[in-house]
């Protein structure tokens, strides 16, 4: 058992070293609500993947985080004792959407639970592997040139996939382009909820250049319309916003709405339903990947630690730390070699904090003592 004496809530802003654009907008920084809990003399860690200010990927943003873990989820397991993971995410269970709010007190237990038992979170998750692979998912750019240039130095570091953001009117002319600059790299793109089933015509059109997939083109809650446009098209849709749950994923592959599912842990309420969504594409044959939400070194970890698991079959977008930032909150770099990334030596995700870094890009603190 373990008895959750304090958590610490930190607010905490990285400035990203480039401009990342997508259909939703331009980022510049991450923002995020880092997540400490005590206990003894061990810790656990995760960070929140909520939008920064405004609800764009999903329905949640810091704000909705901070408050709803302030003033319902905290006070609900400071000072209480848990065996499992899924005995405190039993805790917050009645407590309906918020999965990532939730998702990031459980994700820290899980470090804090395996610190515990001194074994890597990927051992108790079910992980295989001691590196995954890696691709690398690329904003929009100023041009076709402009994206040619860019996706030939990620080419030329190793990156396993290719993965380029489009949106309407941004599309067909880029992955044009990229094509016929690397006829055989692993390219996929995706679309963030961008499109509608009247675009069918683009969607055709990008079935002539050979992607894996194309991400979430449709609503960012919809499951019907993508299997239409997936019985009309060639190419696999991946399906991203749209699953939130196990339940979501067997639902999508029975309705034959796509054919790959990207798992992001903090969108789906943490590593045990995470595990699940995992389980059930396997059943039925569907291969999954790790998607990343900009994470610093303890997302990062999180989810390289979740990617061991055997159906993680495709590149995910766990690339190198320092392509993002001048300095990141852990001491140990976490930075892919030959495509691959390594898997953080040591217990729970394997990383540490640098204290320095941490401080020096903490907006604000709360401490949540054991009442």
């Amino acid at each position: 058992m373990l008895t959750l004496d304090r958590i610490e809530l930190r607010l905490v802003r990285l400035p990203l070293k480039f401009r990342f654009e997508t259909s939703f907008g331009v980022a510049t920084s991450r923002y995020f609500a880092l997540i400490t809990m005590f206990s003894g003399g061990l810790t656990g860690v995760a960070e929140t993947v909520s939008d920064d200010i405004f609800p764009l990927y999903r329905e949640e943003t810091v704000a909705t985080s901070v408050a709803i873990l302030k003033d319902v989820l905290i006070p609900r397991i400071v000072g209480k004792a848990f065996s499992t993971p899924e005995q405190l995410a039993g805790v917050l269970a009645p407590f309906r959407g918020n999965r990532m709010a939730k998702a990031v007190l459980e994700m820290a237990f899980w470090d804090l639970w395996a610190r515990s038992l001194n074994a890597p979170l990927s051992q108790l998750l079910g992980g295989t592997r001691d590196a995954v692979p890696v691709g690398v998912s690329l904003g929009i750019q100023p041009s076709a040139e402009a994206t040619v240039d860019v996706v030939a130095r990620h080419v030329a570091q190793g990156y396993k996939r290719i993965k380029l953001k489009i949106k309407p009117g941004w599309d067909v002319t880029p992955v044009s382009a990229v094509r016929a600059r690397f006829p055989s790299i692993n390219l996929t793109v995706d679309a963030n909820s961008a499109y509608t089933l009247a675009d069918l015509k683009t969607f055709r059109a990008l079935d002539e250049f050979g992607l894996d997939y194309i991400e979430q083109p449709l609503a960012y809650d919809d499951i019907v319309d993508h299997a239409r446009l997936q019985a009309g098209i060639q190419t696999a849709l991946c399906l991203d916003e749209s699953i939130l749950s196990a339940r979501d994923a067997r639902k999508a592959l029975e309705l034959r709405a796509g054919r790959v599912i990207n798992i992001k842990v903090g969108r789906v309420g943490g590593h045990a339903e995470a595990r699940r969504v995992h389980d059930v594409s396997a059943a039925f044959d569907a291969p999954v990947w790790c998607g990343g939400m900009l994470e610093s070194g303890v997302g990062r970890a999180h989810n390289i630690h979740l990617a061991t698991l055997p159906n993680f079959s495709k590149p995910g977008d766990t690339s190198s730390a320092s392509r993002y930032w001048e300095q990141d909150i852990t001491n140990e770099a976490l930075e892919t070699r030959d495509g691959l990334m390594p898997l953080p030596a040591g217990p729970g995700i394997g990383v540490t904090i640098n204290k320095t870094a941490l401080d020096k890009f903490t907006e604000a603190v709360e401490a949540f003592p054991a009442p």
